[in-house]
């Protein structure tokens, strides 16, 4: 009995130590302690502490002795993990070195620290890039008109590119050095944001030459030549640029580009030139149709050896003149009726010189890494500004007309069903709003968030979808009848175009976020193969004995913390935050436990196949985004003052992402490809079940409630948008006619009484308003201001006909060759 109470009295030691994340000399400190103590208490006898001594005494000293652990555990294992350890290909180093890491790490540590978090600057504009958000972007707004370019003309004004190229939207990121605006991530990100809530295609335009493209890739890769001859001229507005990346056979697989450069000579103006024969066919590529300069990713070779013995060289970045020779572009895609610039490029036997080269020949062969840093970098920005702003309009145009909208005498939003797609919309409006400014502010921070990056625009974009959807849903016919009273059709429509470019969501999800993740945000993984590779072996040894042990420590301090927490310790942590917050940081550092626990085991129990098991990826790579989402939520509820009237959409947004991270880990478990491990897991990550339930109803009709009326938390969640009223700015002016329907609900609700009572007869409508004025229910200033609110309400549920022969679309046919000319 004695044995067995000194036994515990280790057990509880090390739980404790491990549950405190204390390190093994301070374990075996405490442990030693609280041994000797029992003793002395219980009173053991001499063999039962004898035994209990040996059995705590062996391990403590092999753990502390490194010289002893190294020789005898370390060694070995080393010896067969090199073994065991994949080579990784050119393109997996480059894609994990690229990039940094900074929250994302937190989140793997098992333990966050919020102070990491906080320590994040809070969003704010300088003053000159909030009088460009209030001049030029505000008059931009003012000038689009999204039905008339998607219906009518396939294109936007001319007026509208002058004023674009006038005004520098096309160089945001551009230093002032070279004419530029040299704007902040968040700025560019709320640029995009404000203009993405009035138009798609202005949106789409604006973003692509702000983001991968060649004012990105030469401010980090450039010759000076090239710098100062292209940046000015792209802040000029000279030069439209484009960049081609993704090939008929290589689209997610980007390194597979079959488009070929050759080194080879030819004579140029009498002179023999150095210079590069490329074969291309290009497409998908965004404003390539009025392209001036065109950014080219191609294989590049040497079969002759003109640089050198090297014959693959690799993927090479070069800029070349839209009028070179041989180039054919001009011609257009139709990505889902949505009438942005897109199409193909294609050439043959088209010549360089070498000068085209994005860096010069020094980086010949470079441009798989020069896409990857610079793709982080544009991703975290383009797609999830965009997806977030418009976003925004639909939260602030549905929830308006959910209100106006009025079936049985009553607001539609004040249905049950319709308030369970409103909270949806407002609570995820609210998440893409976190991410997109915390992932910008990453990049002002000087991070390139390659994991980030990833769940921003994966993430941003399906709520964005989502969003739509239940928009959809929520307008009825109003939504799918398109003209220009409809406001939402054409973002219904292209929704699938976001969620498929830079990286199809299918694959950032089952490969990406958790592939890099694993390796690039763990505390351990990386420097171990890394310590693994050293040539130096007693160096190598001795780095990987200490990484190997911190490791080993790590992996169970978080199965230990996620257990207990488990079982309900994770209210005691210690948390930033006020009353309301508290318990939703306490959560994610019981999810990052669990999270952390979960990988090691995934990764030591499946190894080098974990590679293949993308579902098992997917579902780790979900726990992470949705504990980078919440951690993105709390941040933007402290950034806005922790504001008491915010707390229904901020707790539903919370309950939702910890809702997801609990499903996740659960379908992880039961669905391990090892049913044993899957138990095991489940065991330790719930050992009482799983508890996490979605939003509730409560919560629902107080988040939906926000959105149907104006106040102070409808305006932070919907903050920079478009709403100045223009001439096809719809929504704007169903936000105006709202406040007057608002006014007037207490003269319908007196109408509809004096109906009901049998004081008005009359079935027309416009009847009814002249007998109860007539009756003296309302006033004549009353029923005029009826009259007239009723008509506006009536032309914003009106949606548009047109001639029997409107889509008769039947025009002679233009020659291939001369539709080239026309473009």
């Amino acid at each position: 009995m004695g044995f067995l109470t000194l036994l515990g009295l280790i057990l509880a030691a090390t739980l404790a130590s491990a549950y405190a994340r204390t390190s093994i000399k301070t374990w075996a400190i405490v442990t030693a302690i609280i041994l000797v103590a029992g003793i002395i208490y219980f009173e053991t006898g001499f063999w039962s502490s004898t035994a209990a001594a040996i059995l705590f005494v062996i391990p403590a000293v092999f753990l502390n002795n490194k010289p002893l652990r190294q020789q005898h555990f370390t060694k070995p294992f080393l010896s067969f993990y090199r073994k065991a350890l994949p080579e990784l290909s050119e393109t997996e180093k480059v894609a994990l070195e690229a990039g940094t890491v900074y929250w994302d790490a937190e989140l793997f540590s098992g333990k966050p620290d919020f102070r990491k978090l906080h320590n994040i600057k809070r969003p704010e504009l300088t003053a000159d890039e909030q009088a460009f958000l209030d001049g030029p972007v505000a008059e931009l707004c003012a000038m689009l008109d999204e039905h008339q370019y998607n219906h009518e003309s396939g294109n936007m004004p001319k007026n509208v590119w002058d004023f674009l190229m006038k005004n520098k939207f096309f160089a945001m990121i551009i230093p002032k050095q070279y004419g530029g605006l040299g704007f902040t991530a968040l700025a560019h990100s709320a640029v995009l944001q404000k203009v993405s809530s009035r138009s798609t295609v202005a949106a789409a335009t604006v973003a692509v030459p702000n983001s991968l493209g060649p004012a990105e890739l030469l401010l980090e890769y450039g010759t000076e030549e090239q710098k100062d001859h292209y940046l000015t001229r792209l802040a000029e507005g000279k030069e439209i640029p484009c960049f081609g990346l993704t090939a008929p056979s290589a689209g997610s697989d980007a390194t597979s580009i079959p488009d070929i450069g050759v080194v080879c000579k030819k004579k140029v103006g009498g002179k023999e030139v150095l210079g590069v024969s490329l074969t291309f066919d290009k497409r998908y590529i965004t404003l390539a149709p009025v392209a001036t300069v065109v950014g080219l990713a191609f294989q590049m070779m040497d079969p002759d050896g003109l640089l050198g013995d090297k014959k693959q060289l690799g993927i090479t970045l070069a800029l070349i003149p839209r009028d070179t020779e041989g180039m054919k572009i001009g011609r257009r895609h139709l990505p889902l009726d949505v009438m942005f610039m897109n199409g193909p490029i294609r050439g043959k036997d088209v010549f360089i010189p070498m000068d085209y080269i994005i860096g010069g020949q020094k980086m010949i062969g470079h441009g798989w890494r020069m896409l990857v840093e610079c793709l982080s970098v544009g991703r975290a920005i383009s797609l999830p500004s965009c997806s977030t702003g418009g976003a925004k309009m639909v939260a602030w145009g549905t929830g308006a007309y959910a209100r106006i909208r009025k079936q049985f005498n009553l607001p539609i939003g004040r249905f049950e069903g319709i308030e369970e797609a409103l909270c949806r919309i407002a609570g995820k409006v609210y998440s893409s709003a976190a991410v997109s400014t915390m992932t910008a502010l990453a990049v002002d921070r000087g991070e390139r968030p390659a994991v980030p990056s990833a769940i921003a625009k994966m993430h941003t974009t399906e709520m964005a979808r989502s969003i739509i959807q239940d928009a959809m849903d929520i307008h009825g016919g109003k939504g799918i009848i398109m003209g220009p009273r409809n406001y939402l059709g054409r973002a219904w429509m292209g929704s699938p175009i976001w969620i498929t470019v830079e990286g199809a969501n299918i694959l950032t999800r089952s490969m990406i976020i958790f592939g890099q993740g694993a390796i690039r945000c763990h505390p351990y993984v990386l420097k171990e193969m890394e310590a693994a590779r050293l040539e130096d072996r007693d160096e190598s040894l001795r780095q990987f004995d200490d990484l190997l042990f911190r490791h080993i420590g790590y992996s169970f301090q978080n199965g230990v913390r996620s257990f207990f927490q488990g079982l309900g310790t994770w209210r005691f942590e210690r948390s930033p935050g006020d009353k309301f917050s508290k318990k939703f940081y306490s959560k994610i550092t019981r999810y990052s436990a669990a999270f952390g626990f979960a990988a090691d085991v995934s990764m030591l129990s499946l190894g080098g196949s974990m590679k293949k098991r993308e579902k098992t990826s997917a579902r780790l790579g979900d726990v992470l985004s949705h504990l980078y989402m919440a951690s993105a939520v709390l941040k933007r509820y402290r950034d806005q003052g922790s504001q008491h009237a915010d707390q229904p959409i901020v707790a539903w947004a919370l309950h939702n992402h910890f809702y997801e991270i609990e499903q996740a880990l659960k379908m992880l478990s039961y669905n391990f490809p090892n049913k044993a491990v899957g138990i095991f897991l489940r065991r330790v990550i719930f050992p009482l079940g799983t508890h996490e339930l979605p939003p509730g109803d409560r919560l629902g009709h107080k988040v939906a409630s926000l959105l149907l009326f104006p106040n102070e938390t409808r305006q932070r969640l919907t903050d920079g948008i478009d709403r100045d009223e223009s001439e096809h700015h719809l929504v704007a002016h169903m936000n105006r006619v709202l406040s007057k329907v608002i006014d007037t609900e207490p003269l319908e609700r007196r109408v509809l009484k004096a109906i009901k009572g049998g004081q008005i007869d009359e079935i027309d409508p416009s009847l009814q308003l002249k007998q109860a004025l007539e009756k003296n229910i309302i006033s004549k200033n009353e029923h005029n201001l009826l009259v007239k609110v009723r008509k506006e309400v009536a032309e914003i549920i009106a949606v548009d006909d047109f001639p029997f022969d409107a889509f008769d679309r039947a025009q002679t046919q233009i020659p291939d060759d001369e539709q080239d000319k026309v473009a």
